[in-house]
């Protein structure tokens, strides 16, 4: 029998060494096979053992076994060959890159309701691959759900977690690994089990199938939001119906809390009836305060109802005391110690919380011990001193300088024991079955000195304590081990053991007492009953004071209405922040100053519903941060917001439009839209983004991008699949709710743009809509092309018109205004940009907007107040709550809030320019929120600046006005009057009289101010020495002054006071007889020679004498006889009645003496010398020519008269002409040239002595005034037509106009209007001719140079025939016909 067993296991070893040498022989073949049959090691084989030559074969008999070892060994070989060959394949640098490939891949998993699971898995792959995780085939986006998931990649390790684990994730999951050689996915499916389910037994399974049945599940009769206060009782019920209704099945019924499933517990009881699930809260506390939801879970689905129910504090004791902490948990549980953590109060009371008392409570007795003598600031305590093996609860109050308050709610109890010896018992036995069996040593070594701890750490340090913790060392024999804690301060060698009294029992030891700011070093060493181990290695220097700092303030807070009794309240979130438990948000009546707790437990989000307002009520919100270090201060206030439902006076905003891809890359997205058109009333506050796959024409479900809303109106959308299809839409969002999504974009693929232009521009709109005009603007493309954006093109079209471009060039700017457009009629608009490389393609088109100007529309206005201050003003009647002003600067917002302040009251808003200059030139617009397109633009330019600054400087420094500057007027006696006259002034104008810098006062001054008539003038009786200086008038009206000056200095000054004294001497002589006329002569038409003076204020006895050369005329003289004698006329008549010529004997001086007791007076008149009674040489233009003249006294034949041109005598010629006319001797020059130019002199000879009179022409010819066209010489006109004539003038400098009709002048009035115009163009117009009008009429122009008449005639007619009229106005060579 052992011989046929022995035989048979011989047989079956060979059967398995032959079917391994088989199997090694073939897998050698076959990978010898691999190698090309027809390469050229095979053929030289094949040719050599094929030749036909000599060999010896010698043959080798070998063993099986000898055999069977070489073929494994040649099997090893090759393995180890091919391996080596891979290898080396993947280190060949032209070999790197390899695709994905799990090393370890993920594990499907099972776990509770409510807990969380981690997925792990190692990728390999060159370059690195790129992850994603997949639920269901869809991506799971980590960072929008960072509460829901969290991935982390290492080292070429990733995971994923899944944390508080709902029914709903129970899923497969897919990790997907991708890299430029291609891509690798791996599945693990996660199963969520629910803890009620688990007790269902398989009977009732069995027995009440599901198959084929489709439960539909309604909540009805549901709990509403619900107001507690501490210490009451409350209960949330439901009514569930479940159809249909199947005997003896009962849906599943679980509540949570903040997303915590709830168990029954002394504070928890739940109820189900088979109709109505209740869940009742015993003695509230804050830690109750939350959402509860409740769910019914069945086989075919499942359904959910939530509300909130808030906690309020319980009444406190004394005034001011803060309330009591809440949320009091038991960390890290050792044999001897614990850390307490609790959370901040939403109240402090009326002082701020000084710190915390923490209390204990051994289980089974009724004492509470206060652990702590001094307050802890921080929210976290760490408890020693405690009894290994006993449990504990704890409690905590919180102080401040108005007492303490109410202990909060126990924590659940802890056990003080080791926390090994915990996680036993939690395990419990690993196999019921059999039972566990542990081996121990009855008697421990004896000896065994332990040695040192490891891993000891500093794992929290705050300025009231310091917690140490380290492992058991590793040498310490079979008993157990305590410790002794160690402190050196740093720069000392000295080390002080801290708890000498009592070692420690537990791993862990709360420092206290230690001083705030120092440094200290720590060590532990072990013992037990053989004795104390070596110290560990100390710490680094640790400092005493707090490492978690108070959290920065929160974000902006905006309040959006919700319902009557509640408002949503949005905050930014604490950027600067580590550890955060949690917000508070309170409410506060606006302008009351009393600020109420919205929530008294700390909410995680930065969104919150705040229940329980009074409807109508306009409140204001704040919110502050909390972490275990304190609270942070409170935010700014929001804006107030009132209480009411937001249906109503807003609604909620219409969809955005034209949702555009603005840029795409391998892996994200940038898109764009137009806001809403209508924004319901109130702001945007911001865009939510959804997106969905689309393969093969199927679409997935829609996904959210975005938790927080969007505020621009573009966004970039990451973490996307390369050529995955992808479709977007926008929703957009304001106080009353969430709009519509907009029409769903086309299927994008998500690859990267290699186009060289840029992208479409984006967020187009439009603004300042009137009936020709209007403004768009639009931000640039995102994507810019292979070179930057240059500029834009503007399209436009009429509804159903065709696409034509604004503009010749591109514009730079962002913005355009369109003029020209026809009035009712729609515009649809749209932009290009361009680069270097071309122009891109169009954006989305706007809306059609409607050329018109609505009723009611403003526009900006430029204001200049009485202080000069420049501003712009705009107006809107048409305001909402929510409404703002919103100014920018060349349509960009303000940067530089340095050059202009906003003030806004009420419905008018103004911008206020701080320094007007250069820098403020621009456009300036002004847009109203919340309404329907309420805006309007000013363009300031640098003319208009310019306007401005004279306004504003006339505003802040007003000047006076006068009608007549200072003028200086010479009176009766020398009597000198200065006086001005005042153009405009008030009652209150006041006038400040000055001489040389100093007032003056009455005196020898006489001053006056006359109100009426604007007249200020003083007086001086005489000029004296003293008085030569400058006379000022200061006028203050106000805040407007005025200043005019008078300068009499010199030989001004001179001048004024010879004619003043001579003046007064004038007076004086005029108070006795005097002449009047100074003696004269005069010839008559009997050329008789008359020498007459005329006299005044003579007496029948005053004395009148002749005198010839100094010798009185007697009576009885010839001479004599020839004076007549009148009242006041003396005459003589010199010559007999026809003279034929005067003689020589007639010529001398002449003489006339007054005299009588009140005084006396003379005149005399040379008739010796003609010559030299000559004028100076003047000149006169005249239109033919220019004549030069010089009068004389009177002209006798025995004068020669020479004329002289450049010291040569003239001679006489058509063109150059000399005469006498009366007493003028003149030279005639008819169309001077350049030669005529140079000195003309005239040489007077009586016969005794000459006279010789020059003037200089040089340049005169040329510069002086002429009338150089224009004028007819004759106009013929219809009476009742309107004559208009302008006559071309010449002359440097620019000469003085005058018009005169029949010699006599005209002045511009109703009838007539003369102008003169740019120094070149005098005009005459005659407004209805009449017959009177008729005349003679000239333009004289003068200049120093000379004058010169150009002569009219003008002639008006009364026509026959009153036909057709006509107007015409022509010019012909010599007259000018005129009709109109």
């Amino acid at each position: 029998m052992a011989n046929s067993i022995s035989q048979y296991w011989v047989r079956l070893l060979i059967n398995l060494i032959f079917s391994i040498s088989h199997l090694a022989t073939q897998d050698l073949m076959e990978t010898q096979e691999e190698v090309k049959e027809e390469g050229v090691g095979y053929v030289v084989m094949r040719n050599l053992f094929s030749r036909e030559t000599d060999f010896k074969m010698r043959t080798v008999k070998k063993s099986r076994e000898t055999s069977l070892r070489e073929s494994a060994e040649r099997l090893s070989l090759s393995r180890k060959m091919h391996e080596k060959e891979e290898f080396q394949k993947k280190m060949n640098p032209d070999s790197l890159t390899h695709p994905p490939e799990f090393i370890v891949k993920p594990r499907g998993q099972t776990v509770w309701e409510g807990k969380s699971v981690t997925l792990h898995c190692t990728v390999a792959g060159w370059p690195k691959p790129r992850v994603s995780w997949y639920k269901n085939n869809v991506l799971i986006d980590a960072k929008a759900h960072p509460e829901k998931y969290f991935t982390e990649s290492q080292y070429n390790m990733h995971s994923l977690e899944i944390k508080n684990c709902s029914f709903s994730d129970t899923a497969e999951y897919r990790i997907s690994a991708l890299n430029v050689k291609g891509e690798s996915s791996a599945f693990a499916p996660v199963i969520i089990k629910n803890w009620i389910c688990s007790h269902f037994s398989m009977h009732d399974q069995i027995i009440f199938p599901e198959y084929g049945v489709t439960f539909n599940t309604t909540i009805i009769d549901k709990f509403d939001v619900s107001f507690g206060r501490e210490g009451e009782t409350m209960s949330l019920g439901c009514t569930v119906i479940v159809y249909p209704t199947v005997k003896r099945y009962q849906p599943e019924i679980v509540w949570y809390r903040n997303g915590v499933v709830l168990s029954p517990s002394k504070w928890v009881h739940m109820h189900w009836s088979g109709e109505q699930a209740t869940l009742t809260l015993v003695h509230l506390n804050k830690e109750d305060e939350g959402l509860y939801t409740l769910r019914v879970n069945t086989k075919s689905g499942f359904d959910t109802h939530s509300a909130y129910v808030f906690v309020r504090d319980a009444d406190v004791e004394e005034e001011g005391v803060p309330v009591a902490p809440l949320d009091v948990r038991c960390h890290d549980a050792n044999k001897d110690y614990v850390v307490v953590t609790w959370k901040q109060p939403a109240v402090e009371g009326s002082s701020s919380i000084i710190g915390y008392f923490i209390d204990r409570l051994e289980v089974g007795t009724h004492h509470w011990t206060q652990c702590n003598d001094t307050p802890v600031k921080y929210a976290r305590f760490p408890v020693t001193g405690l009894t290994e093996g006993r449990s504990y609860t704890f409690r905590v109050r919180a102080l401040n300088n108005s007492g303490v308050s109410r202990p909060s709610r126990a924590s659940d109890p802890v056990v003080a024991m080791d926390p090994s010896d915990r996680a036993r018992l939690r395990a419990g036995p690993s196999a019921p079955w059999t039972g566990m069996i542990k081996f121990t040593e009855e008697d421990p070594t004896v000896g065994v000195v332990p040695g040192p701890p490891t891993d000891l750490a500093v794992t929290e340090a705050t300025k009231s304590y310091v917690v140490l913790s380290w492992k058991p060392p590793i040498q310490r024999g079979h008993e157990g081990v305590m410790y002794y804690v160690e402190k050196c301060l740093v720069g000392t060698e000295t080390w002080q053991r801290v708890n000498t009294g009592m070692p420690v029992k537990s791993p862990r030891f709360a420092l206290f007492d230690l001083a705030e700011g120092k440094s200290y070093s720590f060590r532990v060493r072990s013992c037990n009953s053989a004795g104390v181990g070596e110290p560990s290695e100390e710490t680094g220097a640790t400092t005493v004071g707090d490492r978690l700092d108070l959290p920065s303030v929160p974000g902006p807070v905006i309040p959006i209405r919700n319902t009557d009794t509640s408002v949503v309240v949005c905050w930014g979130a604490s950027k600067e922040v580590k550890n955060l438990v949690g917000y508070y948000i309170e409410v506060s009546i606006n302008g009351s100053g009393v600020w109420v707790p919205c929530n008294n437990k700390p909410v995680k989000g930065t969104r919150f519903v705040c229940h329980g307002l009074n409807t109508g009520d306009k409140c204001v919100f704040r919110v502050k941060a909390v972490n275990a270090a304190g609270y942070s201060g409170s935010s700014a206030e929001s804006e107030a917001c009132i209480v009411q439902a937001s249906i109503g006076e807003y609604s909620v905003p219409s969809p955005p439009t034209g949702v555009t891809l603005l840029e795409r890359v391998r892996d994200y997205m940038v898109l764009g839209w137009q806001a809403p058109t209508k924004t319901g009333g109130a702001d945007i506050r911001g865009y939510y983004l959804d997106y969905r796959t689309v393969k093969d024409g199927v679409t997935s479900k829609w996904h959210e991008i975005n938790l927080q809303t969007v505020t621009g109106t573009s966004y970039k959308v990451t973490d996307l699949k390369e050529n995955v299809f992808y479709q977007f839409q926008v929703r957009a969002v304001n106080r009353a709710g969430i709009s519509e999504s907009s029409i769903p974009t086309v299927a994008l693929e998500c690859k990267e743009w290699t186009v060289a232009v840029p992208g479409p521009p984006h967020g187009l709109r439009v603004q300042e809509v009137r009936k020709d005009s209007m403004v768009l603007l639009w931000e640039p493309p995102t994507f810019s092309g292979r070179s930057p954006v240059t500029g834009y093109y503007v399209d436009y079209k009429e509804e159903n018109g065709r696409w034509r471009c604004v503009q010749e060039r591109s514009t730079k700017n962002t913005y355009m205004k369109l003029t020209g457009l026809q009035e009712g009629v729609s515009y649809r608009l749209r932009i290009h940009a361009k680069n270097v490389a071309g122009v891109g393609g169009p954006s989305k088109e706007t809306d059609a907007i409607l050329a018109e100007t609505r009723p009611g529309t403003n526009e900006i206005v430029v204001d200049v107040d009485d202080d000069g201050v420049i501003s712009l003003i705009f107006e809107c009647s048409d305001l909402k709550e929510d409404s703002q002003f919103v100014w920018s600067k060349n349509y960009k917002a303000f940067t530089d809030t340095s050059r202009l302040t906003v003030q806004t009251s009420g419905v008018k808003s103004r911008a206020i320019f701080n320094d007007p200059s250069l820098e403020d030139l621009g456009i300036y617009s002004c847009v109203v929120t919340n309404t329907d397109g309420v805006s309007a633009s000013y363009t300031l330019t640098e003319e208009g600046l310019k306007r401005l600054l004279d306004i504003s400087r006339d505003h802040q420094f007003p000047i006076i006005p006068f009608k007549s500057e200072m003028t200086i007027e010479l009176q009766e006696k020398g009597r000198v009057r200065l006086w001005a006259e005042v153009a405009k002034f008030t009652s209150n104008c006041q006038v400040e009289y000055v001489f040389n810098d100093n007032i003056i006062h009455e005196g020898k001054y006489t001053m006056n101010f006359n109100k009426t008539t604007g007249i200020t003038e003083m007086f001086m009786d005489s000029l004296e020495v003293t008085d030569e200086g400058t006379f000022t008038f200061n006028l203050v009206d106000g805040k407007a002054t005025g200043r005019t000056s008078l300068v009499l200095i010199g030989e001004k000054f001179a001048e004024l006071q010879k004619k003043s004294e001579f003046e007064r001497a004038e007076w004086v002589r005029r108070q006795g007889p005097h002449f009047v006329e100074y003696l004269s002569f005069k010839v008559t038409p009997e050329c008789d020679v008359h020498l007459k003076c005329k006299v005044g204020n003579i007496k029948p006895a005053t004395e009148i004498a002749w005198f010839k050369d100094g010798i009185e005329i007697e009576e009885d003289d010839e001479d004599a006889k020839k004076i007549k004698k009148s009242d006041e006329v003396v005459c003589a008549s010199l010559f007999p009645q026809f003279p034929q010529q005067i003689s020589k004997k007639d010529a001398g001086v002449y003489e006339v003496k007054l005299k009588d007791e009140r005084g006396k007076d003379k005149t005399l008149l040379n008739l010796t010398d003609a010559a030299n009674s000559s004028t100076e040489l003047k000149v006169m233009s005249t239109e033919h020519g220019i004549i030069l003249y010089s009068f004389v006294v009177h002209y006798i034949e025995d004068l020669h008269i020479g004329w002289l041109h450049k010291e040569s005598k003239i001679s006489h010629s058509d063109r150059v002409q000399c005469g006498v006319t009366g007493e003028q001797l003149w030279l005639k020059i008819n169309e001077p040239t350049e030669k005529d130019k140079g000195k003309y002199a005239i040489d007077i000879f009586n016969g005794q002595g000459s006279v010789k009179r020059v003037l200089d022409l040089s340049g005169q010819g040329k510069n002086r005034a002429r009338v150089v066209g224009g004028l007819p010489d004759v106009v013929a006109i219809q009476e009742g037509k309107s004559l208009n004539l302008t006559g071309n003038v010449w002359g440097d400098p620019v000469p003085e106009v005058s018009w005169v009709k029949n010699d006599k002048a005209l002045l511009s009035d109703d009838h007539y209007t003369l102008k003169f115009e740019h120094g070149k163009f005098a005009s005459i117009t005659i407004a209805a001719v009449k017959t009177i009008d008729s005349g003679k009429y000239a333009l004289l122009v003068k200049n120093k140079y000379g004058t010169e008449a150009a002569e009219f005639t003008v002639s008006v007619y009364i026509p026959e025939d009153e036909g057709e009229k006509r107007e015409c106005k022509y010019t012909l060579p010599s007259a000018v016909l005129v009709q109109k």
